[in-house]
């Protein structure tokens, strides 16, 4: 019997040879033979996965390692992921797998006649794409590779994505064997797309079978498919090619080819392909009517509603289809509240913004201009302004949802609504312009959209109760399910009442206690004020008493309390602060944190705060209360700053720790020299993402095209710095930035340099705990192997 070859090319394949080379094998071999332009290419087969895994005995190692998961216990599915991943990817493949892999690139090169080629290689599982257990987007797909090593080694790690966590999980989910499940890897040249998407020939809204849904933006369709821009949408009338209804959204950002390494990379539309493109239609007209005229050939080839991921090439102006698949219908229980009410009516987008604290609300719209407005706001409302400060906090603990004109991700409306689990969308430009007084809208905040009339049903809950549900928290003792971590995971926390709310959470202590709150809603005026008016001691027992209640609540574990750090404008703010604040040009980098402490304009203020700190510590014998000195900026002022606080009993020693933010670049660049003079620093990340790479954090603009990004190589190599240097000294470094709450990888970033804790919002505290447990216990064994 001759032995089954391990290449296939697509004109070989067809619909029923999935269990060769996979659903998005088989489909792409079956469109080229029906006739449908598909860029050209090869399959390794399933059989290549199969004997691998079997002729180097990796299929008995795999058993043991998932026999007895247990694939709800999430550290011990990462684990054994990342143990069987790895194990693929260090083992030698086959040689006959390896030759017959050059010989067909070899001879696709020739075909091509092209010197340099670029291909995509994407995983084909062959339980992918069927249409009783869609697959989709459980393996990994590769674009821009160069070169027949990059090629194999690419087709390994596609294999060795069938064993990602989430794969294993969703095959445990829909009951499939893990081994009656192979893999076949896709060779394909790549497209240089100009525009690109995907279309649905059933409009996956509304469930229309008369209607096709069109989603396109510039460049390669990665940026539709993984939702990195709101892509310009068409709803097509499928009896004649029409647009009925269309969407031609902002699109900030592109995919292209990364020239100067392997794969893709993001850039700005505006740099790559000029302002005008941002705003302007994606597609023309004859390109939308050939795209549909291709899609219900599809459609009719395979006699069910297809979902279609499409390219457009630069250089032939050509329409190719990528793949295609049928549509799976949602779960049930997986529909939420908007697709339901979309399912019966028609909806209508108001605007778009930055999603920044997920979630759901409707009500009717209530728009603030400063805080003399505030009341204006009642429970359930949609409090819509340019954007939020301090002074608004009260009005926003009403609102059922928070949409403002300017800001990112990192700006006080985003930052206060995550920690109050309020649903806000930032960076809309134009809310206070389109939404009108008394509106009712739905402001969806996962995605980032404000929709035309109630498309929610009104839940009989309180407010309280809804925070709770939003933030993830139950009401049972997390502590006791919370895996044990060396990587201490703190919280951070502005309001003091909310200390009741997040008790049960697993987390170690208060790594970043803001005062400004207490400041603007317990003290109620400026400190410079009260002591124009003899009233200093109410500013000491507001602020001893809101540290307090926190102190206590947590006691015995340690709540750093970062001493004020309002900027003058956020100062003028409060009652009497007018009189006595400057007003300046730009506040962000101007007069605040240790260099308003130690002025003479704000000393005798910055001793209120002293005092109050030492009220905590002293009359009710928490010494579980540190504080942390923010922005800082040189070390002599941090000299200073610690003689005050030592002439007002705030001795630093083992029992008391001056911790200090490391928020401006030179406390990076002279990182050992302030490590002599503090006991821990903690990274603000906002503040120095901002200073490093120049970029107003506050700036709607430059967060939609991408700048402001605490994951930039700039900021993380910071970071690095800081740790390492730190710890030459033995001293602490946190992090109490944006950055660990939002992104996962950031986090294993941290925790892979060496963090000592990572702070983050409530919301986030239990999920992370388990990602730095999981991170932890994958570098263990990683060390163990090397030994």
């Amino acid at each position: 019997m001759t032995k089954q070859p391990y290449i296939r090319l697509f004109e070989e394949i067809h619909k029923e040879d999935i269990p060769l080379v996979g659903g998005k094998g088989a489909n792409l071999g079956e469109l080229i033979n029906g006739g449908v332009k598909v860029p050209p290419g090869f399959c390794v087969t399933a059989k290549a996965y199969s004997d691998f895994i079997a002729e180097r005995n990796l299929d008995k190692y795999i058993l043991e390692l998932v026999n007895g998961l247990d694939i709800e216990n999430h550290e011990q599915l990462q684990i054994i992921s990342a143990e069987i991943r790895n194990l693929i990817l260090t083992t030698d493949i086959l040689e006959p797998i390896e030759m017959e892999i050059r010989k067909a690139y070899a001879q696709f090169q020739r075909n091509l006649q092209v010197d340099d080629l670029y291909v995509a290689v994407r995983s084909s599982a062959t339980a992918e794409d069927l249409p009783e257990a869609s697959f989709a987007g459980q393996q990994d797909t590769y674009l821009e590779i160069e070169g027949i090593a990059e090629v194999i080694h690419h087709i390994k790690k596609c294999w060795a994505s069938l064993w990602t966590a989430r794969a294993i999980y969703y095959r445990e989910k829909q009951y499939f064997d893990h081994f009656d499940v192979s893999l076949s890897a896709v060779v394909q040249k790549m497209v240089n797309s100009k525009k690109a998407g995907v279309l649905f020939t059933s409009n996956p809204i509304t469930e229309d079978h008369n209607q096709m849904m069109i989603n396109a933006s510039w460049g390669l369709g990665e940026s539709v498919v993984s939702g990195m821009v709101s892509p310009d949408e068409y709803i097509v009338d499928k009896s004649n090619n029409q647009v009925i209804e269309k969407h031609i959204a902002t699109k900030n950002f592109l995919i292209v080819k990364n020239e100067k390494a392997v794969g893709t990379t993001k850039v700005a539309v505006k740099e790559f392909l000029g302002e005008d493109l941002v705003t302007e239609q994606c597609l023309t007209e004859s390109e939308i009517d050939q795209l549909s005229t291709d899609a219900l050939r599809i459609e009719k080839l395979y006699n069910s509603p297809q979902d279609i991921e499409w390219a457009i090439d630069s250089d032939t102006d050509e329409l190719y289809i990528l793949q295609a698949r049928p549509i799976t219908t949602l779960k049930e229980e997986e529909t939420n509240v908007i697709e339901q009410a979309q399912a019966e009516s028609n909806r209508v987008s108001l605007l778009r913004g930055l999603a920044a604290s997920p979630g759901t609300g409707s009500g009717k719209v209530r728009k603030i201009k400063d805080i003399t407005e505030i009341s204006k706001v009642e429970d359930g409302d949609i409090l819509v302004t340019i954007m939020t400060n301090p002074d608004m906090m009260p009005a926003m603990k009403k609102a059922a949802a928070v949409v403002t004109n300017e800001g990112g991700r990192t700006c006080h409306a985003a930052i206060v609504s995550r920690e109050f689990g309020i649903p806000c969308i930032v960076g809309s430009n134009n809310a206070t312009e389109v939404l009108t007084e008394g509106m009712e809208v739905t402001v969806d905040a996962t995605r980032g959209v404000v929709y035309q009339g109630i498309l929610e049903e009104k839940q009989e809950e309180t407010k309280n109760d809804r925070n709770v549900e939003s933030s993830g928290i139950e009401q049972i003792n997390l502590h006791q399910l919370a895996p044990i971590t060396g990587t201490k995971v703190y919280m951070n926390l502005g309001e003091p009442d909310l200390i009741s709310k997040y008790s049960n959470l697993p987390f170690d202590g208060i790594g970043l206690m803001r005062t400004e709150f207490i400041f603007t809603h317990l003290v109620g005026a400026h400190p410079m004020y009260l002591l124009r008016n003899g009233e200093e001691k109410q500013f000491i027992d507001k602020m001893s008493e809101g540290i307090t209640k926190v102190a206590q609540d947590i006691y015995p574990k340690p709540i750093v309390v970062r001493l004020s750090d309002f900027r003058s404008n956020e100062f003028r703010g409060l009652k009497g602060g007018e009189e006595v604040e400057p007003i300046e040009a730009n506040p962000m980098i101007g007069w605040r944190g240790v260099s308003r402490y130690i002025s003479p304009e704000y000393e005798e203020g910055f001793r209120l705060e002293c005092r109050a700190i030492k009220k905590v510590r002293d009359e009710y014998g928490l010494v579980n209360v540190w504080t942390m000195l923010p922005f800082v900026r040189t070390t002599w002022e941090v000299e200073r700053v610690k003689e005050i606080m030592a002439e007002e009993g705030l001795k630093q020693d083992q029992q008391f720790k001056i911790w200090i933010m490391a928020e401006v670049p030179s406390v990076i660049f002279q990182a050992e020299e302030f490590a002599q003079l503090v006991d821990g620093f903690s990274i603000g990340s906002n503040d120095l993402t901002q200073l490093i790479l120049g970029s107003d954090r506050d700036s709607g603009i430059l967060n939609t095209m991408g700048y402001f990004d605490e994951r930039n190589p700039a900021v993380k190599q910071a970071i690095k710095m800081l740790i390492h240097a730190a710890h030459k000294h033995d001293k602490t470094v946190s992090i109490c930035g944006q950055g660990p709450s939002l992104y996962p990888e950031f986090t294993e970033f941290l925790i892979r340099e060496g963090i000592d804790s990572v702070s983050i919002n409530p919301d986030t505290v239990a999920d992370t705990r388990r990602l730095v447990a999981s991170v932890e216990q994958r570098l263990i064994l990683n060390k163990l192997r090397s030994i």
